[in-house]
């Protein structure tokens, strides 16, 4: 661990810790968890994917009520340690596997998940020092807020399973269009669904 305070909230039944060095986990992000939920019932099986995992939360109360495994991917080492720890609470570290690692590395060559969460930072580089409490990393999406985005489309466009799904946070639903027309056409767009914090994107693999 960092060494630094750990807190804890309770997320969707989940116990969750955190420490400044890692996005505190929002509320309005279990609506991800239980719309992913939903999807997990009709598709194929296999591992769910969650990319820049941070607390792990997300992923975890997503599969918390399954038998899934669950692959969790950070570029942050404290995000990767306090995402283990909140696996071990759960009692779910022994199908959980965290990566430390970029976004291009982490996900190997060949394999396939029908269910992919993508949570990229999507702030845009001008508005950072408005969240003075936030990890910069964990929120700096750079100049148009989608750097980090384009490359999480990427690994879904590369490593959704046939017949599966994908569930993108983003900022804002001005932010969808923009991110979308960086896409190879390997994946289509279904819908957004807008929150109080953010909207989350459905794309599904194309037959």
């Amino acid at each position: 661990m960092t060494g630094a305070a750990l807190e804890h909230l309770d997320f969707d039944g989940l116990t969750i810790s955190f420490d400044s060095h890692v996005l505190r986990p929002r509320p309005w992000t279990a609506a991800q968890s239980r719309w992913a939920v939903e999807l997990l019932v009709e598709l194929p099986p296999g591992p769910v994917l969650e990319l820049c995992s941070g607390a792990g939360h997300i992923g975890l109360a997503a599969v918390q009520h399954s038998d899934r495994q669950l692959v969790c991917v950070d570029v942050e080492p404290a995000a990767v340690d306090v995402g283990r720890r909140n696996a071990r609470a759960a009692g779910m570290h022994g199908r959980v596997e965290h990566r430390l690692g970029s976004l291009d590395d982490a996900v190997r060559a060949g394999e396939r998940f029908p269910l992919v969460i993508a949570d990229p930072p999507w702030v845009t580089t001008r508005n950072v020092p408005a969240y003075p409490k936030d990890p910069t990393v964990a929120i700096d999406g750079g100049l148009d807020g989608l750097d980090v985005a384009r490359r999480c489309l990427h690994v879904i466009e590369e490593h959704l399973a046939d017949g599966g799904s994908a569930l993108l946070q983003l900022g804002s639903v001005d932010q969808v269009a923009p991110l979308l027309s960086f896409g190879d056409g390997s994946v289509r767009y279904v819908e957004t669904r807008q929150y109080n914090g953010g909207v989350v994107s459905r794309l599904d693999r194309n037959a």
